[in-house]
C-alpha cells in the first residue's frame, strides 16, 4: 500500500497557539497508530512563517509541497492536510479557502462553514434561521457612548450578561458581567479581541456538549456530555486547559432520554443545514426546565488529553485514530 504524506498545520501564532500544538501532537498519534501515513508536521508562527518541530523553515507550495529554506532539503510533496488551528486561521476559514485554491484535500469544515460558525454573529443568525433556540443577544458594531448605554440596559433587563468577542473560541474574548462598574472595560477587552461584540443573556444552565462526525457516509451524534464547573462560575479558557482546573467532565450527561435526543436531533439539524463537513463538537445549554439552547460550534474541536470530543467517540464505538483514519483514505479514494 502507499504510504500517504499528510500535513499536520498547528500554531497560528494566537491566543489559541499552545493548545493547537497540542491538539497536532494528538492528531499525530492517532495517525502513528496507521502505517499507511507518513506525518510531516508544521508550526505557524504569528509572523506567517512555518517551520518544523526542529526549526527548519520551509513553505506550503500552490504545486501541493512543503519546500525548504535549506535547498539541499529535498520538497515534500503533500497529499492530505489537517489544520489542527483553534481560531485563526482554521476555524475561521482561511488556511482552508488557500487549501481549497491549490486542489489540496483537508479534514475537517470548508471555508464558508468554518466563517459562518466562528463568527458568533453570524453562526446565531443561522441557528434562529434554521429553527433552533439559542439564548437571546445584541449584536455592537463598535465600543462607543451608545454601545456602553445599550449594554447599560441589556444588564438592567437581564440581571447578568456576557460580553463576547464575536470572532474567537475557547472562551478568549468572553467576560460575565454582573454589575455596571464592569461594562466599559470588559466591552473594551472584547473589542480588542474583534471588530464585532455579542452581549448575551446570562442562563442559569447545564453546559452540554455533542460529537457530531460523519462515520461512513452517516452523519452521527454522540450521546451528551456535560461539563461540569464550580457554582457561579463558566468555561473560560483556564478552566478548559489548565492543570488545576476546576471543572470536570462526564462523557455521557445524567439527561431524560427525550432530551438527549432532542439535544442531538438539533445536533444533526445544525450540522447538516450549516453544511458542516467531517467533525464538529456542537455546545448546548440546558435549563432546569430542559430548555435546551444551542450556544456554539466548534468545528475543530479541542483534542488534548482531556477533551472530550475523542472521549464522546469512544463511548459511541468509535475510536479517533480508526475513524481519521477512515474519513482521509474515503476522501481520497
Amino acid at each position: 500500500m502507499k504510504q500517504l504524506t499528510i500535513l499536520l498545520l498547528s500554531g497560528g501564532g494566537g491566543a489559541e497557539h499552545e493548545i493547537s500544538l497540542l491538539s497536532a501532537k494528538f492528531m499525530a498519534d492517532s495517525l502513528a497508530k496507521s502505517p499507511q501515513f507518513n506525518v510531516l508536521n508544521l508550526v505557524l508562527d504569528k509572523d506567517g512563517q512555518y517551520s518544523t518541530q526542529d526549526g527548519q523553515r520551509c513553505e506550503l507550495t500552490n504545486t501541493r509541497e512543503v519546500r525548504f529554506s535549506d535547498l539541499n532539503k529535498a520538497s515534500q510533496t503533500i497529499d492530505y492536510v489537517i489544520p489542527c488551528f483553534h481560531g485563526y486561521p482554521g476555524e475561521t476559514g482561511d488556511i482552508q479557502s488557500y487549501l481549497e485554491l491549490i486542489k489540496l484535500p483537508y479534514l475537517g469544515c470548508q471555508p464558508e462553514a468554518s466563517r459562518n460558525c466562528f463568527n458568533k454573529v453570524t453562526a446565531k443568525m443561522w441557528f434562529t434561521a434554521l429553527g433552533i433556540p439559542n439564548t437571546e443577544y445584541i449584536f455592537l458594531q463598535q465600543y462607543n457612548q451608545a454601545a456602553l448605554q445599550q449594554a447599560e440596559t441589556a444588564l438592567d433587563k437581564w440581571g447578568s450578561l456576557f460580553i463576547k468577542a464575536a470572532s474567537q473560541g475557547s472562551s478568549v474574548g468572553c467576560y460575565k458581567v454582573d454589575d455596571h462598574s464592569q461594562l466599559s472595560d470588559s466591552l473594551q477587552q472584547a473589542f480588542g479581541y474583534s471588530d464585532y461584540v455579542l452581549l448575551e443573556k446570562t442562563i442559569k444552565a447545564r453546559e452540554i456538549e455533542v460529537a457530531v462526525y460523519e462515520y461512513e457516509g452517516e452523519v452521527i451524534a454522540t450521546l451528551p456530555g456535560e461539563i461540569v464547573c464550580e457554582a457561579n462560575t463558566f468555561y473560560t479558557y483556564d478552566e478548559k486547559y489548565a492543570s488545576n482546573s476546576h471543572a470536570s467532565t462526564l462523557v455521557v450527561a445524567p439527561v431524560d432520554k427525550a432530551v438527549a435526543e432532542q439535544i442531538q436531533a438539533y445536533a444533526i439539524s445544525v450540522f447538516k443545514g450549516m453544511k458542516l463537513r467531517h467533525l464538529s463538537r456542537i455546545d448546548f445549554f440546558l435549563t432546569a426546565e430542559n430548555d435546551i439552547l444551542l450556544n456554539e460550534i466548534n468545528t475543530f474541536p479541542g483534542l488534548t488529553p482531556i477533551s472530550m470530543f475523542p472521549k464522546m467517540l469512544e463511548n459511541h464505538g468509535h475510536h479517533f485514530s480508526d475513524y481519521l483514519a477512515k474519513t482521509i483514505t474515503a476522501q481520497l479514494v
